[in-house]
């Protein structure tokens, strides 16, 4: 097997985190986890560290104070990087992604992919908890990225992931700035402008029962900002300058 790391950012899921930790140990122990806590609170970053004294294989990165989900992943990126880890897995600690998923992803890589999503908008995929309009409307943003940066993709937005390390080496992260939904976007976009293979697996994304979303209407305007951009730039800019991202 190659060698795994799951990279979880948490803010105040000291309800979840570690359920979501004993979950994961269960369904790939021979992966290991970082988790990236921005000074939470509620204690979430001990509570992880207890979880890690006992089961071992579980890694607690302290930040100084709430900086966003992109930062966090980035700063679990370099981390993981650094360390020579294979695999590097992405996925959120308050449990809406299934760690049962974990291998499927993880096989993904290792057959080839750089870039394996786990995806609602696929055969298989579902998010049975969302209300018509809401599952509709992130369909539709998802459709729209997929078109304005001409990504062969379903589900962009979607945070349960695993990446290639040497893909993801190649990428500039001083570079990537977005956050939340805009991040997911750009990573995908960042391995698609590299030739990176990617694929989805499908998933069911679980609506969080525990604990408050930390997703605003700030982050899906910055996304939609963001995705215009890099397909008007895309289509009548620099394409030299473009490809760059």
């Amino acid at each position: 097997m190659l060698r795994c790391l799951i990279v979880l950012p948490t803010y105040d899921e000291a309800a979840n985190v570690a359920a979501v930790l004993q979950r994961i140990r269960a369904a790939a122990p021979a992966a290991e986890v970082l988790v990236v806590d921005d000074a939470s609170p509620d204690g979430t970053a001990a509570m992880a560290e207890a979880v890690a004294a006992e089961s071992g294989h579980i890694e607690v990165l302290r930040r100084p104070g709430k900086a966003g989900l992109g930062s966090a992943y980035r700063d679990g990126f370099r981390w993981a990087l650094d360390r020579g880890y294979e695999v590097i897995i992405e996925m959120d600690a308050d449990m809406s992604h299934d760690p049962s998923d974990l291998p499927r992803l993880i096989a993904s890589v290792e057959d080839g992919a750089d870039l394996a999503i786990g995806a609602r908008y696929v055969p298989g995929g579902s998010i049975p908890e969302w209300s018509w309009h809401r599952r509709l409307l992130s369909r539709q943003g998802n459709r729209y990225a997929a078109w304005a940066l001409r990504l062969p993709i379903s589900d962009a937005t979607s945070g349960f992931r695993a990446y290639r390390a040497s893909t993801l080496d190649k990428i500039d992260l001083t570079t990537v700035r977005a956050d939340g939904y805009g991040f997911q976007v750009e990573m995908a976009y960042q391995v698609a402008g590299q030739g990176g293979v990617i694929v989805e697996v499908p998933i069911r994304f679980s609506e969080r029962t525990r604990g408050r979303s930390k997703m605003s209407s700030r982050i899906v305007i910055e996304a939609l900002v963001l995705v215009t951009w890099w397909g008007v730039r895309d289509r009548f800019g620099d394409r030299g300058q473009a490809d760059q991202r």
